[in-house]
């Protein structure tokens, strides 16, 4: 009688084994392959945003205002705003979304927009490493005349009551706003008033009418960065704590300006880019990515760059202050 042919269990066994082996060796490549093409993917984001924001410029010959922001002891004139909405919202004509800005009125506070408006989001404001388009929508404190703040870590306010709580639209892409030089310690100097900030897209104190803002005073051009477009740093990645994606203060509303660290981040000595992935308190005002070791930014001249998270301290305050003069060091 012929023998049937077939598969002993060791023969099976070592089948599976040789194929679990393989399984393990592939896994890694092909996570690092998606990896790098959701890394090329946020490149494109800040590259698309990078453009809007020029195109603002050519338009308004000046950069957004990353906020309205009063600076403490200014005349009535200016000293309205202080909770409207941001740079995230005056760039969206230049990006096919001409539609979505006319929903927002730049004179009215953010709480004051009905919530359809304030999720909708644009897919170039999420980087794809942590969340979608269809996934930006996060929970916090709105802001009214009777909220309640309290100070964090970083100096920065952030509402616990008194204006109820609502769904906004939440992002991976914020302003560089410039460095610590002009100090946080509770003066009208300090780096988040308007006109205070080093960097490039910064907030600005609005030109009042009847106690309501009808335009800016803290006008930023291409002229004022002294430093050149391409040593200075225009728009990066938020750090954005692992397990708090959609949750604020750590992952507040873009379209928020009654923060700074809303939709902005600084950058230097004491503020360095974040490693530390579940980091928060102080964290709040850094740079930071999930890309491992690396953040994106886009850059005043139209570049998108790579910089090593642990790049150091001084080279970083160099490349978010707009015009101190400095020379930049290597970057990687």
């Amino acid at each position: 009688m012929r023998r049937r042919a077939a598969f002993t269990l060791v023969e099976l066994l070592v089948v599976i084994a040789i194929i679990g082996v393989m399984v393990g060796l592939l896994l890694p490549a092909v996570q690092a392959a998606r990896e790098s093409a959701r890394a090329m993917s946020c490149k494109n984001n800040l590259h698309q945003i990078s453009l809007a924001v020029e195109m603002f410029v050519n338009a308004n010959s000046c950069y957004p205002p990353a906020r309205y922001q009063p600076r403490p002891g200014d005349p009535p004139s200016l000293s309205c705003g202080g909770s409207e909405t941001t740079w995230l919202v005056r760039i969206m004509p230049y990006a096919e979304a001409k539609n979505v800005e006319q929903m927002w009125d730049y004179s009215v506070p953010y709480a004051n927009h009905p919530e359809d408006v304030r999720v909708r989001t644009l897919p170039m404001y999420c980087c794809p490493s942590r969340r979608s388009a269809g996934d930006a929508k996060g929970q916090g404190n709105l802001v009214n005349g009777g909220t309640t703040w309290i100070t964090l870590p970083c100096g920065c306010k952030y509402p616990i009551g008194g204006g109820g709580t609502a769904s906004g639209a939440v992002g991976d892409y914020g302003a560089n706003h410039g460095d610590l030089s002009p100090g946080s310690s509770g003066l009208p100097t300090d780096f988040n008033y308007g006109g205070n900030g080093t960097g490039i897209i910064i907030s600005s104190r609005a030109n009042c009418m009847n106690g309501v803002p009808v335009g800016w005073q803290d006008r930023i051009s291409q002229r004022h960065v002294l430093d050149g477009l391409s040593n200075t740093m225009l728009v990066g990645e938020m750090h954005v704590p692992i397990g708090k994606l959609g949750q604020s203060p750590q992952d507040a509303f873009i379209f928020n300006g009654d923060n700074l660290y809303n939709m902005a981040r600084i950058g230097g000595p004491t503020v360095p880019i974040a490693t530390d992935l579940r980091g928060e308190g102080n964290d709040l005002v850094r740079w930071g990515s999930w890309h491992g070791g690396y953040c994106h930014f886009a850059v005043a001249d139209g570049s998108v760059r790579a910089i090593n998270a642990n790049i150091d301290t001084d080279t970083l305050g160099r490349l978010c202050n707009r015009g101190d003069g400095q020379p930049i060091a290597d970057q990687e």
